[in-house]
């Protein structure tokens, strides 16, 4: 018979030096020492039988077993074995919790008794199981397994177990962001989610509170509990004053689960990155290549430079250089700031504040192409004959030295004649040159007539105190234009030789509208006597006809706001499509690897292709990018929503003083439940229920966006322009809401006729919405009444 392995089945004996080979009751460290030796199945039985514990000495062993396990030096497991409480069982249940820098699943243990942290667990690949199409799906983030556990020996290992996943056996507990609201009348109290979907709050008992104080921002964690009344929570990490403005970005990372703390490793080796000098480089330091930037930008990742072409056979045309922060010399495939900077996907832009895809060192510094000093960077040159048709262009690794850092301002205060001390110099040789290049491109821009979208951006002051000065409609210069007009053109020189050379690529594509989205298009053009084809050969130039037809009307806003939502979603994928949005064919970011993956991606592909590097795209990168191309685009939309949620909070936080204030808006949005209002002069979004719109039923036409009512065939369309009251607003969750003053208008012919869904307003304002029975209306669906 093969001998048992120790741990296995049989336990190991004590070793030589600690077993009582004489009999009698082994010491407290003896007992220690055997049960770290023998993980596993370990009863009373078996420790007295390795210490030949016999006779009158086992009722000793009895009482020291029941000592150690009351004063929490051992735990005894429902099958009565026996074990160091500083160390888990064999097999036990344990909530994934994370995952590292590697990938890797990372699990806590649910039950742990001692005092200090609990260990991290790594959960190892399941490579036994068989994949069959009824198998559920591998464990991940937020599941609770119970699972085996083996002790990790070696010592510079980052996790002392190692899991292997028996199944899965629920969901883990639920985080919730919220505010902690003390009990008045007695201890305890009350998380209130921040989320503005939420409907529950949770109860907080004394010893869950963690010194959490009312009116902190904190993370809850739920626990089982009673099954009627409120559910129950306690409380993880405590945020801070929920009435310090810098809590309000911290809600929307929290919230959307955006990174926002670099590990210690990341730090370590972006600090230990060396500048790059010319050794395998172009020396492009001659030539005046600058940056134009925001005023507050702080990092510049890209500049510019152009001049006339003096080759005798393109005349009138161009020569010009858009230069790259060379990132990919820095963040190497699979290094650790690579991997952080993969599962981030992007910065993430906040009023307040930038969480950056890449550590402060690279960003800020050896990627940032500050004035006068030498920056390794990836530029490409490019010639355009005189209608700014692209002749040739050509990919370049280099160093260059910015002659100036210049803000979007500064450059078009100069190019009108009023340069400063800065700009000044640089205006003849410099940004005249640079500007002429640019509308000798803009005509081919003209020519191929990209979607021609032109909605206000609200800009956000944050005063030094961190609280919000004001909102306002962002500046908008023809040098932004300029900036983006050849950053577009660099996009496409990238995408084009990446094809050229055979190299897979991440591109950005835009699907052309889908036909449900066109013919709802048509039908609300229709309302108003315009028309629109629906054809195959849809083109951006067909919006652009619409969007000059009504520019200047009544119907310019609301025409804009229903183009830009049948519009689909721009997305990365290694599989080209074209950019119906731009209305090019091949195009690809790589204008900005600082902060987004998908340009240092790209910079990878070129590297390779063109054999200007080591450092270029890896097979193992080259098998990812469609699972690369996914995520990305999946952090893209998170970090937009958030930045979107975090604005609502800071404008509803600067108007909860203005409560009772009127204001004039339009309106941007209709549902049955209610209209959606953008104030004017702040961009602010706030929400008017339907219960509130006067007494009449509400028909939602779906095809005119439009609330119209039944009796008094008063409608109120998607783009009319509304006078309104603040009713409430609340910055935790940065909802808004408005009381209609005046608005809206009289309704097309057969418009809310048997179409969407029918609501009633009340008797009067503010109160509950009544039906005719007295009851509260419902929504009911298409053709059904109740």
């Amino acid at each position: 018979m093969a001998e048992r392995k120790p741990g296995r089945g049989a336990p190991k004996k004590p070793a030589a030096g600690k077993r009582k080979t004489g009999g009698g009751v082994p010491s407290r460290e003896e007992i220690l020492a055997f049960l770290a030796d023998n993980p596993g199945k370990t009863s009373k039985r078996e420790i007295g039988r390795a210490f030949n514990v016999k006779g009158d000495d086992r009722i000793p062993l009895k009482q020291l077993l029941k000592a150690m396990t009351e004063e929490g030096i051992i735990a005894r497991d429902e099958a009565k074995n026996l074990r160091r409480t500083d160390e888990l069982p064999p097999v036990t249940v344990v909530e994934i919790t994370h995952t590292d820098t590697d990938g890797e699943l990372i699990a806590r243990p649910v039950s742990w008794p001692g005092e200090e942290q609990p260990p991290l667990i790594v959960i190892a690949p399941d490579t036994s199981r068989r994949k069959r199409d009824y198998d559920e799906p591998p464990a991940g983030v937020g599941d609770r397994v119970l699972a085996r556990l083996e002790k990790v020996e070696d010592e510079d290992e980052a996790y002392p177990y190692e899991a292997r996943v028996i199944r899965r056996v629920g969901k883990g507990a639920e985080r919730i962001l919220g505010l902690y609201r003390k009990n008045p009348k007695g201890k305890g109290g009350r998380l209130v989610p921040v989320e503005k979907k939420a409907r529950n709050e949770y109860e907080i008992a004394p010893d869950d509170v963690n010194g959490a104080e009312d009116g902190n921002l904190v993370l809850g964690e739920t626990i089982p509990g009673k099954r009627y009344g409120l559910s129950r929570a306690r409380i993880r990490e405590i945020f801070g004053d929920s009435e310090d403005p810098r809590s309000i970005s911290l809600i929307a990372i929290h919230t959307h689960g955006i990174p926002d703390e670099f590990p210690a490793e990341v730090i370590a080796e972006a600090e230990a990155a060396k500048h790059h000098g010319l050794k395998g480089r172009t020396d492009l330091r001659d030539i005046p290549l600058i940056t134009i930037d925001p005023a507050d930008a702080r990092d510049h990742d890209d500049a510019v430079w152009a001049a006339p072409d003096d080759d005798p056979k393109n005349e009138g045309g161009v020569i010009a250089i858009v230069a790259i922060a060379d990132v990919a010399a820095y963040v190497k495939p699979g290094s650790q700031m690579d991997r952080e900077a993969r599962k981030r996907g992007n910065s993430t832009y906040f009023p307040d504040r930038v969480v950056p895809m890449l550590p402060e060192r690279i960003s800020n510094d050896l990627c940032s192409l500050v004035e006068d000093k030498d920056r390794a960077c990836f530029a490409v040159r490019m010639v355009f004959d005189k209608n700014g048709n692209k002749r040739s262009h050509e990919f370049i690794r280099g160093l260059m030295r910015s002659a100036a850092s210049l803000s979007y301002k500064q450059v078009q205060e100069a190019i009108d004649g009023r340069p400063d001390d800065a700009a000044g110099p640089l205006l003849d040789p410099v940004l005249k040159p640079l500007w002429a290049a640019y509308r000798i491109i803009l005509k081919a821009r003209e020519a191929r007539a990209p979607l021609d979208l032109d909605l206000p951006e609200y800009k956000i002051d944050i005063g030094p105190d961190g609280r919000i000065s004001g909102v306002r409609i962002g500046d908008k210069f023809e040098s932004m234009k300029l900036i983006e007009e050849f950053m577009i053109q660099a996009n496409v020189c990238a995408a084009e030789t990446a094809e050229a050379q055979h190299r897979k690529v991440i591109y950005r594509i835009h699907d052309a509208p889908s036909r449900e989205k066109l013919v709802a298009f048509a039908e609300f053009l229709a309302t108003l006597n315009l028309s629109f084809t629906k054809g195959e050969n849809i083109r951006p130039a067909n919006f652009n006809r619409i969007l000059k037809e009504v520019d200047g009307t009544e119907h310019d806003r609301m025409v804009s706001d229903v183009v830009l939502r049948s519009q689909a979603q721009a997305i990365y994928s290694p599989d080209n499509i074209g950019h119906f949005g731009l209305n090019l064919r091949r195009y690809a970011h790589f204008t900005s690897p600082i902060r987004r993956y998908a340009d240092l991606t790209v910079h990878r592909a070129l590297i390779a292709g063109l054999g200007l590097g080591k450092d270029g795209q890896t097979d193992n990168e080259l098998a990812e990018l469609a699972e690369i191309a996914e995520h990305i685009s999946a952090t893209e939309r998170r970090s937009m929503v958030a930045e979107r949620d975090s604005k609502d909070r800071f404008i509803a936080a600067f108007l909860e003083a203005r409560i009772g204030a009127e204001f004039t808006g339009r309106i941007s949005g209709v549902t049955r439940f209610g209209l959606f209002v953008k104030l004017d002069d702040t961009g602010a979004d706030g929400f008017i229920p339907v219960s509130t719109l006067g007494r009449d039923f509400f028909h939602h036409d779906e095809i005119i966006h439009a609330l119209v009512g039944e009796r008094t065939r008063h409608a109120y369309r998607l783009g009319d322009i509304v006078r309104v009251r603040l009713a409430e607003a609340v910055p935790v969750t940065g909802g808004l809401r408005f009381e209609l003053l005046e608005g809206g208008g009289e309704a097309p012919p057969n418009a809310g006729k048997g179409a969407g869904s029918r609501s009633r307003a009340p008797s009067g304002r503010g109160g509950p919405a009544r039906g005719k029975y007295g009851k509260s209306s419902r929504k009911t669906p298409r053709g059904k009444r109740r």
